[in-house]
């Protein structure tokens, strides 16, 4: 009788750490797919609904830690919240159609927002100099609001309406396309 419990034993022990090893492979999965980008903006838009705006506090550059902006900052305008890093070369090749977008947007009550991207603070700098960019751009230093936004490769662009709502998303470079159809939406005619 002992002999056969010890052989019982002998052949449950591998049994029972293959089931713990899969067990913890199963949990580490369920963690990985549970933190993947979220899509509820995108699912939102594409239902032709409006979703709140994830909003956050965060330094805007140029000022040190000092002075936070957030969204609600914005209320009452339509903004064009744009995810950017200096490395980023899209971020570079669709600065200048951004700039010009505030340059026409800025007399309706609008404002093109960026959001600089896990990024240092003096290549930041050297970006809004190099392509003279004249909006308020916060900086995303630990990615959170872009984490909001589900936005998991740069640039990304949302068009906020004036009661902070997200009516339109392009996650990619924009053009000029996007920008006058979401703005048209957000502003009315004649963007």
């Amino acid at each position: 009788m002992r002999s056969n419990l010890g052989a019982v034993k002998r052949h449950l022990a591998p049994v029972l750490a293959a089931l713990f090893v899969a067990g913890l492979i199963g949990l580490l999965v369920y963690g990985v797919s549970t933190r993947g980008t979220s899509h509820s903006i995108d699912d939102a838009i594409a239902r032709g609904r409006t979703i709140a705006a994830p909003v956050r506090a965060l330094p805007l550059l140029g000022s040190g830690v000092k002075t936070r902006r957030s969204l609600t900052d914005y209320r009452g305008r339509v903004v064009v919240l744009n995810f950017w890093a200096s490395w980023c070369e899209p971020c570079r090749t669709e600065e200048p159609l951004l700039e010009r977008t505030q340059r026409q947007i800025a007399p309706r009550r609008a404002t093109v927002l960026g959001v600089d991207f896990r990024d240092t603070e003096p290549d930041a700098h050297a970006f809004v100099r190099r392509y003279g960019i004249s909006y308020p751009s916060l900086r995303d230093t630990e990615g959170k609001l872009a984490h909001d936004y589900g936005t998991a490769a740069l640039p990304e662009t949302f068009v906020i309406d004036r009661r902070g709502r997200i009516v339109a998303a392009h996650r990619g470079q924009v053009d000029q396309r996007f920008l006058d159809t979401s703005l048209s939406r957000a502003l009315g005619p004649h963007t």
